[in-house]
């Protein structure tokens, strides 16, 4: 039999989601994508737009059906979630979800494509996602070239909201501190931060993380090491958002308003925990609300759209977007 080689042995596998091997090649366990057009049951229209060619960035933008001229919508930026190793503006899962949640929220959706690692190691996701909103935030006061038509032509981007789920949780939550702290200020009105199964760390263990949930913390701080290997370790600002590093960054939060959302059977329940509580706490001005999800796991309400949980979530979403 002959010696596995480098495109046969494995160089860090973080199952069942992804795997790489020596050679560089990567297998990613993900879905086919979904084009955009319109949705036959919900009537949401969505197209795809290039917002730079250089680095492939690109976004999918969701409107509602039965959209009267001169109508304008509030605006949810969101980034999806996928470990920042797979998942997509197109995926299944990022685009049933905002589907449906556009439909009946009667927004606006701009659903932020990021470069992904390991072929593009973080902070790349985070740098795309800024671009991404700057982008968004540029059609407040006109985009060279004219723009993209839907935004300008029913984007109130007085109401703007930043959502995500799990890596895209905690991808909003930097992108309202950098909106934050940005000097010239991005001219738009972020309204709330909708941050769902954020995927957080730090290296001290916090609730479970220490008894029964050791071996899982374990395996998720040796794969932020190995996403990020150029940061400051686990408690990076972009991982640890409480940490010293992060210098009180999370008190100056953008948005007005924070839902945090979370799952009773989730691994990252705590984390998620642990950020509402240390949010509250941080001399951050607005209002922060937590919502979890009792006997349910890690984004189920994107597997389980239609499950009693999904739609509690979905009305206190519904209930925070109109608020």
């Amino acid at each position: 039999m002959a010696a596995p080689g480098a495109d046969d042995e494995i160089l860090f596998e973080y199952g069942p989601i992804f795997r790489q091997y020596k050679s560089g090649r990567v297998e990613r366990y993900s879905f086919p994508p979904i084009p955009a057009g319109v949705d036959p049951a919900t009537g949401v229209a969505s197209k795809d737009v290039v917002i730079d060619s250089a680095n492939g960035l690109w976004a999918r933008i969701f409107l509602p059906p039965g959209i009267h001229d001169g109508a304008k919508l509030p605006v949810i930026v969101y980034y999806h979630g996928g470990a920042y190793v797979l998942g997509s503006a197109a995926d299944p899962m990022t685009h049933g979800y905002l589907t449906g949640l556009v439909a009946a929220a009667n927004v606006l959706a701009v659903s932020l494509e990021y470069r992904l690692a390991p072929e593009h190691p973080l902070p790349a996701a985070y740098d795309d996602s800024w671009e991404g909103l700057k982008w968004v935030a540029s059609h407040a006061t006109g985009v060279p070239g004219g723009g993209e038509p839907w935004l300008l032509d029913h984007g109130d981007l007085s109401r703007v909201f930043l959502a995500g789920g799990s890596a895209g949780g905690t991808i909003a939550h930097v992108m309202a501190v950098r909106a934050g702290e940005d000097p010239g200020g991005l001219g738009i009105g972020i309204r709330g931060a909708l941050i769902v199964h954020p995927y957080f760390s730090g290296a001290a263990d916090i609730g479970t993380e220490g008894t029964t949930g050791k071996a899982e913390k374990a395996r998720a701080d040796a794969f932020w090491r190995y996403l990020c290997p150029g940061t400051q370790g686990l408690d990076d600002p972009l991982s640890n958002p409480f940490s010293e590093a992060a210098g009180g960054s999370a008190a100056r939060v953008a948005a007005d308003r924070v839902l945090v959302c979370v799952a009773e059977e989730d691994g990252l329940r705590d984390r998620g925990v642990w950020y509402y509580e240390n949010l509250k706490a941080s001399g951050y001005g607005g209002e922060v609300e937590l919502l979890e999800s009792m006997g349910e796991g890690h984004v189920f309400y994107c597997m389980k759209p239609r499950c009693e949980r999904a739609v509690e979530m979905q009305e206190r979403v519904l209930s925070f977007l109109r608020k």
